[in-house]
């Protein structure tokens, strides 16, 4: 596969990474053929985080007898404090196998408290620098969710990378954070490149991401179709054709304004609705079957029956979405799917 520089790493990476958020749901044996199968294929970039349950134990276990040195390993820790932040790089370190990682992020920078709690004395940032001049991590990277505090941090020249949602929906970091990105040559992750499951067409997405040369998409990965798939999109280099962009101003229309970018700055919810999850409840039906789908946002979709239209979550929604009418659309919507 195609490789592409990744910043002022210098590193050389996949033109797709494999992402580690499913394979919490597979068993260890098919999540090690899955990732095996990622490798052979030359996806050599594989990104995880602490939080994402056993994910980094099944990595390890996938990788072992393979040569690091031909492996570039992403993970986050969700820290602020420098103490918190030591702990969950040496477990991840014990949980992969590795003696160093290639790119280590605090994860979900989506605050300005979280921000300060980061960078203050005896913060997680104090612990990333020691863990760099050890050797324990090669380069220091961070995610977010906020388009302003990403673009903020990066101009602290803290980083080598970031990592922020981008997709032909959630498009807003085409404007800003890809041109600093490159003015900064840092490295950039391109998170929830099928906008977390609900964008269903593979091609299409990974058409429109691969226009950008330099970014580098980090598609959830599942199952061994799905890493064939996407790999030979990937190899197959097509260019979006004009009917392709028709189609995804289409889908931006019918998305439009009320698109939930998964942020979760409105929580906390007094009732304690799952709020993204509701909002993003059709995701799930159009994924899986009826059963797993109730399974998986039906109890979101019964939280938010219990809305009071507070609006507290509308004062925190840095994309201003109207939350308590859209929470109604959504049950209803799913009323009029499931019969209830």
């Amino acid at each position: 596969m195609k490789k592409v520089r990744f910043g002022k790493t210098e590193l050389m990476v996949s033109r797709i990474a494999f992402g580690g958020i499913p394979i919490m749901r597979a068993s260890m044996a098919d999540a090690v053929k899955i990732i095996r199968e990622a490798i052979g294929l030359g996806i050599n970039f594989i990104d995880t985080a602490h939080v994402y349950a056993d994910s980094e134990e099944k990595i390890g276990e996938a990788i072992k007898g393979i040569k690091r040195e031909n492996l570039i390993i992403a993970s986050k820790a969700p820290d602020d404090s420098k103490d918190a932040f030591n702990k969950t790089l040496d477990t991840s370190l014990k949980r992969l196998g590795v003696d160093y990682i290639d790119i280590y992020q605090h994860h979900n920078i989506a605050t300005e408290a979280k921000r300060d709690a980061i960078f203050a004395p005896g913060g997680a940032f104090e612990g990333l620098q020691e863990a760099v001049k050890a050797g324990k991590v090669r380069h220091a990277a961070f995610s977010s969710h906020s388009i302003p505090l990403a673009m903020e941090i990066m101009k602290s020249g803290k980083f080598a990378s970031v990592q922020i949602p981008f997709n032909y929906i959630d498009n807003d970091a085409e404007k800003e954070i890809i041109p600093l990105a490159r003015e900064l040559d840092m490295g950039f992750i391109a998170m929830k490149p099928m906008g977390g499951g609900l964008l269903d067409n593979a091609e299409l997405s990974f058409r429109y991401l691969l226009q950008y040369d330099g970014i580098v998409p980090d598609p959830g990965i599942e199952k061994i179709e799905e890493v064939r798939e996407l790999v030979g999109i990937v190899e197959r280099e097509e260019p979006l054709t004009a009917e392709d962009k028709k189609e995804i101003e289409r889908l931006r229309d019918e998305f439009g304004p009320s698109w939930c970018h998964r942020c979760d700055y409105c929580q906390p919810c007094p009732q304690g609705i799952p709020i993204s999850m509701a909002l993003t409840a059709a995701g799930a039906m159009k994924r899986f079957t009826p059963e797993r789908a109730e399974a998986m946002v039906g109890p979101a979709i019964d939280k938010a029956r219990t809305c009071i239209e507070c609006g507290a979550c509308m004062t925190r929604c840095p994309y201003r979405l109207e939350i308590p009418k859209l929470l109604k659309e959504r049950v209803a919507r799913w009323d009029a799917r499931t019969g209830a």
